[in-house]
């Protein structure tokens, strides 16, 4: 943001990049760290701007706006929001359908060698095979990540960040697009603890951002003249709607995706933006459910697969009248698998924060190979693991019958049963650690959801040790990885074992299918502290709204008692890149500093008719400005001017009764006669004109300013400001989001006494705070209206300082607390 000032008139703007700061400040933002385990939001992270920029060329924009036209600009705006949805499935299918070829293929081929080697002795063949398959795809995987570092992870911490007004660089890219995509299809093709779940919903943010622009910066041909949507505003939105539409088609839960996009992303909201998001998710979840259910029953149109994650029907078995799915005496052990669930996933994050932290330290400073290397080495532990324990870890469990099932029961059952895995078990039994461990995870989470035959106590525990801690190691590597699905079947194997320990040891009468699933649910809970976005999501996908009771109870007190202990991962995540997030809310303590208190007093500004050659030369800070204001006043005959600036001297009691404000106003902000509106700051000047106190008049940004100069947009000093060209909102718009660079601009082509004419295009209106705000106002107004932004702003009209995101984060103001109380 530039700032425009004019002696006594000043368009604040941009705060200053290249201050001088004591190194105490510097510590509170970021810049240096005392405690080499501390990390702090950084300062290089900009906010996004979703306050409109109310300047002239936007007010021609709404003068030429009809009914006709702002119907039409409606409907393209719904177009592109079923656009994004359609998208959103059709990725997910793409995902989908390669993930299921790859697996089946990898066990085929290793499972036929399994039980052949079985009778020959050539297990380590098997093994060979296994591990040149996984080793192959997590390969390909992971140099993808090398090719667009921003594609590794789950993305949810990244476009958690988005939603809530921060700009991460190449977040929302084509290139990040076709790197996470192919990439997570590999990874979890490639037999790592990891889900595509959380990548679909970056994956489906990234279409939000990029199908309404028409232009890629990765593909440069790529580019359609489409003047529409070219604001941080009407990106954010579409973006909310893509990552509604990804959580949509992994779960399909599209009331979820729209609760997620609300609960977890976005910090301030619309009530036009809810009903598009729910279209877009509704969009995302039939195109998928329409296309897998032709695909995988060639029964185009019947709408049986509405989420890449299904969990089934839960249906107690017909003339079982002692079956029940829960009842309200579940719900103590609910509760207690709330606060397991709770302390299982902060262990989960407090492991994970440690091994992200060793990464930031030992791997990622190294060449790049390194991350290759390290998640191949955790593709060979996971595949020795997985093969060891099936082998020699399971026991022989006796299949059951399903002969009394209804068809839609039998017809689960018998896809339940078609999945196990016999490894070097006969005469009718099955491998019990094999059937979790050599198929899909979600037919794995199926099997403890519906599977009728009980898993070994000892089984279920050893498969969650093994799978809490390599899920956990694995959540951080260069891949694209969701976590999801591993969070849910480790939780469905610990609540299984419940079920299991209660019906053997207590003769209890428990469905162990509802048991499995809360177990999942707390555990998720547990790990990423959802609750209403999850509960919803959790009965979507189960199709049975008598779960939502038991499902929010376990959630809310599985985040309870995990937030005693650390945030969501997530928020870790967050935390651990430095991003400045900003929470739903501040503390009430912080209410004791006032916008005085945490603003930035050095400000970038410049007049509103100003030289090319003032541009070109330096841009004055706020705080060096007025130090040299000071000394000029101090040294100036005029002792009014020295007790305008001599913070010692106290303010003189006004003659006559005159009202002090008044008398202020009279002397200090009188308007410079030669300012405004024609002309230019002047070398001729008096010490006096010179250093005026600055009004606040409006804010231009850096960008903007820097596309006047490129378009030529001045006028000579012996014409009027009328002569200057005129941009239209379009012309002013068109570079978004890659507008040219400052640094880019070679001033020396231009005439160095022309003069730039900033208030056409300053935001004149702009929203204001007090120096005497309360903290808590402050933050609300920030976050609400999502702002860039906030100058601050005296009662005589005086531009004080400037307010941005960083001013706010937790650690900023908990700093800016403790030097309160020292100065108490």
């Amino acid at each position: 943001m530039m700032a425009c000032c004019g002696g006594g008139l000043c368009c604040q703007c941009c705060c200053n990049e290249g201050d001088t700061r004591t190194p105490e400040e510097l510590t509170i933002l970021g810049e240096t760290r005392e405690d080499e385990d501390e990390i702090l939001p950084r300062k290089d992270y900009e906010s996004l701007d979703y306050d409109r920029c109310i300047n002239e060329p936007f007010l021609e924009v709404l003068e030429g706006l009809d009914n006709k036209k702002a119907r039409k600009y409606e409907a393209i705006k719904w177009i592109l929001v079923f656009a994004i949805g359609v998208s959103t499935g059709l990725t997910g299918l793409f995902v989908d359908f390669f993930v299921r070829l790859f697996t089946q293929l990898k066990f085929s081929l290793v499972g036929q060698s399994v039980e052949e080697c079985s009778e020959n002795g050539c297990l380590a063949l098997s093994l060979l095979e296994l591990l040149a398959l996984n080793v192959m795809f997590i390969f390909i995987s992971s140099v993808l990540v090398l090719v667009e570092p921003v594609a590794a992870g789950s993305g949810i911490p990244e476009i958690k960040s988005y939603l809530n007004g921060v700009k991460i660089p190449g977040i929302v890219r084509l290139r990040t697009f076709i790197c996470k995509v192919t990439g997570v299809l590999f990874a979890v093709a490639g037999g790592l603890f990891v889900g595509k779940e959380g990548p679909m919903i970056h994956s489906g943010a990234i279409l939000g951002a990029g199908l309404p622009q028409f232009q890629s910066i990765t593909f440069k041909k790529i580019r359609f003249h489409f003047p529409y949507f070219r604001s941080d505003r009407d990106k954010r939105d579409f973006v909310s709607a893509g990552a509604a539409a990804g959580v949509a088609a992994a779960f399909g839960a599209p009331i979820g995706g729209t609760l997620f996009s609300l609960e977890e992303g976005s910090s301030f909201w619309n009530q036009a933006l809810t009903w598009k998001v729910l279209f877009c998710s509704m969009s995302a979840t039939f195109t998928l459910n329409f296309f897998r259910s032709g695909i995988n029953f060639n029964k185009w149109g019947s709408f049986q697969l509405p989420g890449l994650l299904n969990f089934g029907e839960f249906k107690c078995v017909d003339g079982d009248k002692m079956c029940h799915l829960w009842t309200a005496v579940d719900l103590a052990f609910f509760v207690l698998m709330g606060v397991a669930g709770g302390l299982l996933g902060a262990l989960f994050n407090c492991i994970n924060k440690r091994l992200a932290k060793y990464r930031m330290r030992n791997v990622h400073p190294k060449a790049r190979f390194i991350r290759v290397l390290e998640s191949l080495l955790v593709c060979m532990v996971t595949t020795l693991v997985i093969f060891v324990a099936s082998v020699t870890l399971g026991e022989c469990r006796d299949l059951v019958s399903t002969n009394n099932n209804t068809s839609t029961q039998g017809s689960v059952n018998e896809e339940v049963n078609s999945t196990i895995r016999r490894f070097f078990c006969y005469n009718n039994t099955y491998n019990d650690m094999a059937t979790l461990f050599f198929n899909p995870q979600e037919v794995a989470i199926h099997q403890l959801f519906h599977q009728n035959a009980t898993f070994s106590p000892v089984t279920l525990l050893l498969f969650f040790v093994l799978y809490f801690f390599l899920s956990c190691w694995t959540y951080g590597v260069s891949v694209p990885s969701g976590l999801f699905v591993p969070s849910l079947l480790c939780g469905a194997s610990l609540g299984r074992l419940v079920a299991n320990v209660l019906k053997i040891n207590f003769h209890m009468q428990v469905y162990a299918g509802t048991f499995a699933l809360i177990g999942a649910a707390a555990f998720l809970g547990g790990v990423v502290r959802m609750t209403i976005s999850l509960t919803v999501i959790l009965i979507e996908s189960t199709n049975e709204i008598t779960y939502g009771l038991p499902i929010m109870i376990t959630l809310m007190v599985a985040k309870w008692t995990g937030d005693f202990f650390n945030k969501g991962i997530y928020d870790i995540h967050i935390h651990l890149k430095g991003v400045p997030l900003l929470e739903w809310e501040t503390e009430v303590e912080m209410d004791k500093l006032t916008a005085s208190d945490i603003m930035e007093p050095n400000l970038t500004y410049v007049y509103p008719h100003t030289r090319i050659q003032s541009l070109k030369s330096s841009v004055l800070t706020r705080a060096g400005e007025q130090r040299r204001r000071c000394q000029s006043m101090k040294s100036y005959p005029s002792s009014e001017l020295r007790n305008v600036c001599d913070e010692q001297t106290a303010v003189e009691p006004a003659e006559e009764g005159q009202d002090i404000l008044q008398q202020m106003l009279e002397r200090r902000h009188v308007p410079y006669p030669n300012l405004y509106p024609d002309q230019s700051p002047s070398e001729e000047w008096t010490m006096e004109e010179r250093f005026r106190p600055l009004t606040f008049h409006g804010l231009i940004l850096r960008s903007q300013l820097v596309n006047l100069l490129i378009r030529g947009v001045c006028y000579a000093e012996n014409q009027s400001s009328a002569s200057q060209p005129r941009l239209s909102h379009s012309e002013m718009t068109e570079d978004y989001p890659r507008f040219p660079d400052i640094h880019d601009l070679d001033l020396a082509l231009l005439n160095p006494r022309m003069i730039v004419d900033v208030t056409p295009y300053m935001n004149p209106c702009p929203y204001t705070v007090s120096p005497n705000t309360h903290v808590s106002q402050v933050f609300n107004l920030f976050r609400t209206m999502g702002l860039r932004h906030l100058p601050v702003v005296n009662a005589v009209g005086e531009i004080v300082g400037i307010i941005t995101r960083h001013n706010l984060t937790y650690e900023f103001l908990v700093a800016k607390l403790r030097q309160h109380y020292i100065t108490i």
